[in-house]
């Protein structure tokens, strides 16, 4: 798997030790399974469901290539995407990354443009939402601020 990186602890650097090398190989080797029995289910559903829409049969085998060749391809593509990231100096994979990866299927580019545009401009509309409650909420204050001085020296020239 991937070599043990060095972890920081009180200003200094420290392997793990074997034991947490282990546990940590044991768990990654636990999520793996589990993600894989997760795409061979889910690929089995998708051929039940093309198989009663076309009136054919899948053998197990035929699913589990599928759900193998999906699994491989699904790791290739986070490895690109990381290698995208990393080539333009980042740690997280954006969605430039995500159409650089997809440029070859143009339905597919389309498709993820235009959730991703979808995506950028509700983020915008909440923003928008959050700061006129927040200028409200701050005009209220303020109002009120103002308010309150004007009585005073009403009240002052009263006396």
């Amino acid at each position: 798997m991937a070599a043990a990186r060095p972890r920081l602890r009180a200003g200094r650097e420290t392997a793990p030790g074997p034991a947490m090398e282990a546990a940590g190989d044991e768990q990654r080797v636990l999520l793996e399974q589990r993600l894989r029995a997760a795409v061979h289910y889910t690929a089995g559903c998708l051929c039940q469901d093309v198989a009663e829409d076309k009136g054919m049969r899948f053998s197990k085998q035929a699913i589990a290539a599928i759900a193998e060749i999906t699994f491989r391809q699904c790791e290739n593509f986070a490895r690109d995407l990381e290698m995208f990231a990393r080539h333009a100096k980042r740690s997280t994979v954006t969605t430039e990354d995500v159409k650089l990866l997809t440029r070859r299927s143009n339905s597919l580019l389309k498709y993820i443009t235009q959730k991703s545009e979808e995506l950028t401009s509700n983020t915008m509309e909440q923003k928008e939402k959050k700061k006129k409650k927040s200028s409200a909420a701050k005009g209220g204050r303020n109002s009120e601020e103002h308010e309150a001085p004007v009585s005073e020296s009403e009240d002052s020239s009263m006396a």
